[in-house]
């Protein structure tokens, strides 16, 4: 999934370099430009979710959770 998410990267970033030149003489360029920009900040975006769950899919099971109970907060001091 990572290795498709780094492939289509490099592909919008290929892209990018082609219509860099076309932005300032075309419209439908500029806009397009634009498009594939969004697209690879999603792409980007994806990739950073898919490290996060890893790494916090992992690390949430090894801690205990504190459960908080509703007398908790009506404690009152001796």
């Amino acid at each position: 999934m990572k290795k498709e998410l780094l492939q289509a990267i490099k592909e919008k970033e290929e892209q990018l370099s082609k219509l860099k030149a076309h932005i300032d003489k075309s419209v439908i360029c500029s806009e397009l430009y634009n498009k594939v920009v969004l697209e690879k900040a999603i792409l980007k975006k994806e990739i950073d979710n898919l490290a996060e769950k890893s790494f916090t899919n992992k690390i949430r099971y090894l801690f205990p959770r504190k459960k908080d109970r509703i007398c908790d907060y009506f404690n009152t001091p001796a």
